[in-house]
């Protein structure tokens, strides 16, 4: 614990800074635009096969043995919850303070609440909490929660990367620029890593700033560590997906959920509610079947924020108490 008042708080002017009104409403004007591209499309689709709305997208959930489905689901949650806190914890402690996993878990699964909402917003509440529990700084902590989010972008590169060079000619072509947005990736952390560590432009003054210090500090071991613990994560998905979509009626492999998976989950971590990109994504993949995919991306992705949001409760009290204790 940090005993000094200055280096605890988080910085005033961060603090009383606020974000322009349009980019608040920014992630609602996106979930609104991609459920009225959704109602368009599905309108459509109901009305060539001769029906209503409404009885086209129940007929995608009348053969779904929802008792198998929750037995894929649920474990899944629970998996992710443990290993999505495993890599905060391992973050936390290699560049703020040593914590215990215990300490760590309740306020990542209470954090998932605010995630109904905004998952950037779920991180910066772990910022916070650990600011008023522990003393660490406010800035600090963010930038380790920075890094995470950083790493979990060239994770799903990586495995976006894996999945379309393993079933390349079973994509269109538009995943075929995965690879090469891959090599881009990686020259950009080449860059990126070579300038926080000081060893390009070595007297430019961004490189100080408190909410990089967790940049400054990582070594590409670090990163390799977080990439390789959400690995599970991403392989379970993957299975969970695949079986899952069967249910829904949908058929595709292993292989190719690998390449698909990665890309839905960019879309499900853009700001605003209900997963709306992520959703929109699946029908504009598997635009042959809009009722199944609707149907199959609403429900897998909303249960698993909810369902986490859920778990996130049964932590919440100690989080409070010892975050407003």
């Amino acid at each position: 614990m940090n005993p000094t008042s200055q280096s605890t708080a988080i910085p005033a002017a961060a603090g009383t800074r606020k974000a322009k009104p349009w980019l608040k409403l920014l992630p609602y004007l996106v979930t609104v635009a991609c459920f009225a591209y959704l109602y368009n499309r599905l309108e459509h689709a109901a009305a060539a096969e001769g029906t209503r709305l409404l009885p086209y997208l129940a007929k995608s959930f009348e053969n779904v043995n929802w008792y198998y489905w929750l037995a894929l689901m649920i474990p899944y949650c629970f998996l992710y919850l443990i290993f999505d806190s495993l890599v905060v914890w391992s973050v936390i402690n290699w560049f703020n303070a040593k914590i215990g996993y215990t300490d760590i878990l309740p306020i990542r699964a209470s954090a998932y609440i605010l995630s109904l909402v905004n998952e950037q917003v779920s991180k910066g509440a772990i910022a916070v909490y650990l600011n008023r529990r522990d003393g660490v700084p406010g800035w600090e902590v963010g930038s380790s929660m920075l890094l995470v989010m950083f790493c979990e972008i060239y994770s799903l590169i990586l495995w976006a990367t894996v999945g379309v060079l393993l079933r390349w000619n079973s994509f269109q072509p538009a995943f075929h620029a995965i690879p090469w947005i891959a090599l881009g990736a990686a020259v950009f952390f080449t860059l990126f890593h070579l300038f926080f560590s000081g060893r390009i432009a070595p007297g430019v003054a961004l490189r100080d700033r408190p909410i990089f210090r967790a940049f400054r500090l990582a070594k590409v071991w670090h990163y390799a560590v977080v990439v390789a613990l959400r690995a599970p994560l991403v392989l379970a998905g993957v299975v969970v997906y695949t079986l899952a979509l069967r249910l829904f009626g949908g058929s595709i492999g292993f292989g190719e959920m690998l390449g698909i998976l990665p890309v839905i989950f960019f879309g499900a971590a853009a700001p605003g509610p209900m997963h709306s990109v992520a959703i929109l994504f699946w029908v504009l993949l598997f635009p042959d079947r809009p009722g199944q995919m609707t149907a199959f991306g609403f429900v897998m992705h909303n249960f698993f924020i909810f369902f986490n949001a859920a778990v996130g409760l049964l932590f919440l009290r100690r989080a409070t108490r010892e975050l407003f204790g």
